[in-house]
């Protein structure tokens, strides 16, 4: 297996959905893509819009799923098959309940924690020890507000504090690729929101 690195934002395809907390994953790969030039274009085998580079050397795999959220683990899958990418060679990142808007975590495996598009990776990737970037969008305080909270827009105040901790973990990311996933942990985690 070749030493490839796959990048995934989740998120939901269509207008309606761009600016919802729920595509924070989307967000990040948007930031991502202007930090690196990369044009993500449509792909139907692997059910999103991808584009595959070689940044200082590394061969990466950026995608962002078209199939919407709760059936987002199928174009992960397909895009692990095709390009031969070890699921501990995966970075997932979404939209995270349990961190306050403006706080940002990379971490290997874990549980799903309640979210449909890691609960459809780990059903269609066979498993949960991947990398996530978890980005903070809080907690509306019940469970039935949740689907409502995620689905809809952050206040601007949160949505500035999204956007500064996406722009945090930016320069992690290509530690994390390099293969030196500790020292992209510490230097997030060490930095101040």
């Amino acid at each position: 297996m070749t030493e490839r690195w796959l990048i995934v934002g989740l998120g939901n395809p269509g207008n309606q959905y761009d600016r919802t907390r729920h595509n924070a994953g989307f967000w990040f790969l948007d930031a991502l893509s202007r930090a690196h030039r990369l044009e993500l274009k449509h792909n139907k085998k692997l059910l999103g819009d991808f584009e595959k580079t070689k940044v200082d050397g590394q061969e990466l795999i950026v995608l962002r799923p078209q199939t919407f959220m709760n059936d987002s683990g199928q174009a992960l899958r397909a895009a692990m098959d095709f390009y031969d990418v070890a699921l501990d060679h995966v970075l997932v990142a979404y939209d995270d309940l349990d961190l306050s808007p403006g706080d940002v975590r990379l971490k290997m495996g874990g549980g799903h924690g309640g979210h449909n598009g890691l609960r459809s990776a780990f059903a269609h990737c066979g498993g949960q020890n991947f990398w996530r970037l978890r980005i903070g969008i809080g907690h509306p305080g019940s469970r039935e507000q949740v689907t409502p909270w995620v689905l809809g827009r952050p206040s601007a105040l949160d949505e500035e504090a999204i956007g500064q901790a996406i722009q945090r973990a930016l320069p992690t990311i290509p530690l994390w690729w390099q293969g030196n996933s500790h020292a992209a942990m510490k230097q997030l985690h060490t930095t101040e929101g």
